[in-house]
């Protein structure tokens, strides 16, 4: 089982910038490849970034490329997601997940997080 907590939501003005954190506890994180989604109001969960324990290798969605940047903290079992020029189309819930296929989809990851809310004013 693993555990998942973010944190660092809030309410921001376009074009500035927040970093959101998630704290995993459980099993062992090395076989996960860790991942934040997002989810709008009426809107499917997307995709955002992803990120593997053991390479550190990362990937991201093509709205968020070059504003965002998914990293981790091995010594505090922790992902984070720096995000810059925030616009206000990334208002949205974002959530932290975990899972051992680490595809593109949210189907393809075990464990959720609560979610954190993201809201940018224009």
């Amino acid at each position: 089982q693993v555990q998942l907590v973010e944190s660092g939501g809030g309410l921001v003005q376009a074009g500035g910038s927040l970093r959101l954190s998630c704290a995993v506890s459980g099993r062992t994180f090395s076989m996960y490849v860790m991942a934040w989604f997002r989810q709008a109001p009426g809107k499917e969960r997307e995709f955002v970034a992803r990120i593997r324990w053991s390479i550190p290798t990362k990937d991201y969605a093509d709205s968020v490329k070059g504003r965002f940047t998914i990293s981790r903290d091995n010594a505090k079992n922790t992902v984070l997601l720096q995000m810059n020029s925030l616009k206000p189309e990334d208002t949205a819930v974002y959530y932290c997940a975990a899972g051992t296929r680490g595809g593109l989809q949210a189907s393809d990851y075990d464990y959720w997080g609560q979610g954190t809310q993201v809201t940018v004013s224009s």
